[in-house]
């Protein structure tokens, strides 16, 4: 029992860092219809940012995760001018570019910074202590975190005026240009605010993993999965099925191998996608 409560306790912050590296690319994936093949690279973009932020310049944590936001969402409007602007609605063309833009990243990345890993230190150090149930501070920060951007992401899709444009723009772009909107505007600054919540993803994983070229890989098809799974255009949907593949994955780990667990979690989404392609949490159209 106690082996079954550590696992979920530690699923939690896992949980939150998944969806915080698949919030940008339901904003991107689901909201635009662009399949974004880079969107691993832009997190490791973002965490080497935080190690020049904080090892090399040796900034606050805190600023890195700024620094990381602002960089990554100003190269998000660079490759929307440059490369997605004139592929919107062309799904193929966006994967086979973006597929492109990633290896090409990666490379550029491994050619200047070197294929060593590195290493950013924990900002919060510590632990808590719970019966026998040990919890490091930086992961309860993790799961504080992803609430806040969760709440600040929904604040700003359904308090603001951006947010009202931009879901006016996703259900019939034709009618909303007729309505006046700057339907080019709102696609590069919705690119931007999903490339940069992709860099401030790999600023707060940095510090759990190993900051490489290719660690953003590993994000991609995790992130998909929980897209999917909660719905293409559902933000609360991709936070629950953050938590229910972390979870899922974390507690079947602690009884077999983490590859027979993830496995068989793959599998059920699998199963769960082909009966309901929609996802768990779309909401019904008329």
């Amino acid at each position: 029992m106690e082996l079954l409560l550590s696992q979920l306790i530690n699923g939690v912050s896992v949980s939150a860092m998944l969806f915080i590296a698949a919030l940008g690319l339901v904003i991107i994936f689901g909201l635009m219809d662009v399949v974004n093949m880079a969107h691993g690279d832009l997190i490791m973009l973002g965490a080497y940012i935080t190690y020049f932020v904080t090892t090399v310049f040796h900034a606050s944590f805190f600023l890195a995760m700024a620094v990381a936001f602002i960089l990554t969402a100003l190269f998000g409007v660079v490759i929307e001018a440059t490369l997605i602007k004139k592929l919107y609605g062309k799904v193929a063309e966006t994967l086979l570019a973006t597929f492109a833009l990633s290896i090409i990243i990666q490379q550029v990345v491994r050619m200047t910074m070197g294929p060593e890993d590195k290493f950013v230190g924990l900002p919060i150090e510590g632990s808590l202590t719970v019966g026998s149930i040990v919890i490091p501070q930086y992961n309860l920060f993790l799961i504080a975190i992803s609430i806040l951007i969760l709440l600040a992401t929904l604040g700003l899709f359904f308090k603001t005026s951006f947010g009202m444009q931009l879901r006016a723009v996703t259900k019939n772009r034709s009618m909303s240009q007729c309505l006046g909107i700057n339907t080019t505007r709102i696609d590069s600054l919705t690119f931007a605010l999903g490339s940069g919540l992709a860099g401030l993803a790999g600023a707060l994983l940095a510090p759990v993993k190993s900051v490489t070229p290719y660690m953003g890989t590993a994000y991609i098809v995790d992130g998909f999965l929980t897209v999917v799974l909660g719905g293409f255009t559902s933000i609360i949907g991709t936070a629950a099925s953050s938590v229910v593949i972390s979870e899922s994955v974390t507690a079947m780990a602690g009884y077999m191998s983490e590859i027979t667990a993830r496995v068989l979690v793959f599998c059920i989404i699998i199963i769960l996608i082909r009966f309901k392609p929609e996802g768990l949490f779309t909401s019904e159209r008329r």
